[in-house]
């Protein structure tokens, strides 16, 4: 297989060469002039459904988990973490089961999943840092609860995300570290010495830092500036323009740098029609026409999100926080690099490098319009194709 398309970074037309098991043998310069784009496959490490497909409704099936992944392909995401959010344990353990069975029936599946993000249960009870985690399932962290949706997951669950405040939380995290999962802080109203015993005990990322937070609290300190201060810290951040204004946006980013990740946070209604739904895992919920995803019963508590990731990159070019080969960086390489997979060429393209490769027109990026996905290339199989590409 062979795809030409200008390059993410340089704009320079190159030409991509796979081998027969999906890996790049050759990326060479062209002279040719191309009118699309080539870049490396978005990776979302924070996806709760997509399609109108919910990995966090009592009754999810390993098909709910592919349709997930289907409608993704769509969205240039060659990689993700399926969510699994705050829920009673019988529904949390269905989930896992249901992305796990997913996984062991489909290789596209297991190639795609880096492994699980278990969101919760061990989170703030208090309104605003719980957000819109429904306040009857939170409970204390509880090292059996971990070992149950490890065993059910087959090892598949790489990332809790957790409120360091919460009694036991930091012997936690430690043992997390210990099992190779990261630790997270998330959903959290801790103080700032509790963000930093966290960090000393092995976290190292903020889930959708920004958000999961109270509306009004002390201007300095408090728990968001605990954590942009911390330079060992990666960040998730949600580029909807819904969860954060882009002006803090645009702060976190540049304080991040190199360790700022965007992602979507997708819920089921990610793609879907504006209306007013009913969810299992958030009662009923909005969603504007604007692309406004909340409680029906607030503005203010947001319910996910419901824009793909694609046009959270391209709202950081129409916000003015970076260029359209950056926000690809933030979407990709470094959510390689928190997993530690990035010396095996995951998020980006090289020679050696698996062909996961994103082909897109951004025609309507200067006019402040989103990119345009024509294919998604996973493991060097075209797994999305637009009818007019």
């Amino acid at each position: 297989m062979k795809w030409t398309g200008r390059h993410w970074i340089t704009g320079d037309t190159v030409v991509i060469t796979c081998t027969e098991d999906g890996r790049i043998k050759r990326m060479e310069s062209s002279d040719q002039r191309s009118n699309v784009w080539i870049g490396p496959g978005l990776i979302d490490i924070q996806v709760n459904g997509a399609g109108g497909f919910n990995l966090n409704d009592i009754a999810a099936r390993p098909i709910t988990a592919l349709g997930v992944l289907n409608t993704l392909r769509t969205y240039g995401i060659t990689r993700f973490c399926p969510t699994v959010i705050t829920g009673t344990k019988d529904r949390m353990l269905n989930s896992i089961h249901a992305i796990t069975r997913a996984c062991e029936i489909d290789g596209f599946m297991e190639y795609s999943t880096i492994g699980i993000h278990v969101e919760g249960p061990f989170i703030s009870v208090d309104d605003g840092p719980r957000g819109a985690h429904n306040r009857d399932w939170v409970r204390d962290p509880n090292w059996d609860e971990f070992l149950e949706w490890k065993r059910v997951s087959n090892g598949r669950i790489k990332k809790v995300t957790l409120a360091p405040e919460k009694p036991g939380a930091i012997e936690f995290i430690k043992r997390l570290v210990d099992c190779g999962v990261i630790a997270a802080i998330g959903h959290s109203s801790a103080t700032e010495e509790e963000i930093q015993r966290a960090i000393e005990a092995g976290a190292t990322l903020s889930t959708h830092l920004g958000n999961g937070a109270h509306p009004y609290i002390k201007r300095h300190p408090n728990y968001i500036w605990a954590q942009l201060a911390a330079d060992s810290m990666w960040a998730g951040l949600i580029p909807d323009g819904f969860h954060l204004p882009p002006s803090t946006l645009k702060v976190m980013v540049r304080t991040k740098g190199r360790k700022a990740i965007l992602t979507s946070d997708a819920s089921q209604l990610c793609g879907m029609l504006p209306g007013r739904y009913k969810t299992y895992d958030n009662g009923e919920v909005v969603l504007e026409p604007s692309g406004l995803l909340h409680l029906a019963h607030t503005h203010d508590i947001l319910a996910g999100s419901a824009t793909p990731l694609y046009v959270g990159i391209s709202n950081m070019v129409k916000f003015g926080i970076s260029n359209l080969g950056e926000a690809i960086n933030m979407a990709s390489l470094h959510a390689a690099e928190l997993f530690d997979i990035a010396h095996q060429g995951v998020g980006t393209l090289c020679e050696g490098g698996p062909a996961d490769v994103m082909i897109y027109n951004a025609d309507e990026i200067e006019s402040g319009g989103p990119i345009k996905i024509l294919k998604t290339i996973c493991k060097g199989q075209i797994v999305y194709s637009d009818a007019d590409a």
